[in-house]
């Protein structure tokens, strides 16, 4: 069956500090849609990435969250990280041809031949999306199942984080979370959604990629290398 290495469990210290989501109804009850899901019809990303943002970047290694709202659902593209496509896309998501944009405006980073942003993932940037999972070709389909009640249990858990942390919070879905963002050793960068429809109300010119190295750095924390490379 295709449900059965679904949700490929979470480890080191981001399973400790979810121990206690798993055993809760929704999530007993959202297991079961997704298994279901995943056994009956084409749902993206494969099951065993559900979790690559956590994954690819530790709890104890989170500089940075940037957060996403729906898995990409189109054939060889989500693998688990907000943004990010696989590297045999050669046709870049409009968003994030937009992001690339802002930072060659913002950082002079070059607009790079791939959308695979794991080096982001790789040096402590959560590529977070709010929503895990999709199924093929049905945008936002496995909304209000139970994956935000998880993935509001992740953002605050980096709430609770005692030490620096950028929020990239993009249009209004993402700032929403804002009321949940109390620490103030903690900050929060807010712009328009990178997407076609928005990126002219204020995500270009946002500075956001610059903005959250100049306060890392004044933190005495490593900056993030922004640059995607060619493949």
């Amino acid at each position: 069956m295709k449900g059965e290495k679904i949700m490929a469990m979470l480890t080191g210290e981001w399973l400790d500090a979810m121990q206690e989501e798993f055993q809760k109804s929704y999530y007993k009850e959202l297991y079961q849609f997704v298994k279901e899901e995943y056994d009956s019809t084409l749902v993206f990303p494969p099951a065993d990435n559900i979790f690559n943002a956590m994954h690819f970047t530790p709890l104890n290694k989170v500089k940075v969250l940037l957060l996403g709202q729906d898995p990409y659902h189109n054939v060889n593209q989500a693998h688990g990280l907000s943004f990010s496509v696989l590297p045999s896309q050669t046709k870049l998501p409009p968003s994030l041809q937009n992001i690339y944009k802002e930072l060659q405006e913002d950082m002079g980073c070059y607009i790079p031949n791939n959308g695979y942003l794991k080096k982001w993932a790789d040096q402590g940037v959560l590529l977070l999306n709010t929503v895990l999972t999709v199924r093929a070709h049905q945008p936002n389909s496995h909304q209000g199942k139970g994956w935000e009640k998880f993935t509001d249990a992740i953002i605050q858990t980096v709430n609770a984080q005692d030490r620096p942390i950028v929020y990239l919070l993009w249009g209004k879905p993402a700032q929403r979370k804002i009321p949940m963002l109390t620490n103030p050793k903690h900050l929060i960068l807010k712009a328009a959604h990178p997407s076609p429809l928005s990126a002219h109300n204020g995500f270009f010119g946002c500075k956001h990629f610059s903005q959250a190295n100049d306060f890392l750095k004044a933190n005495g924390v490593e900056p993030i290398d922004w640059q995607i490379e060619n493949i």
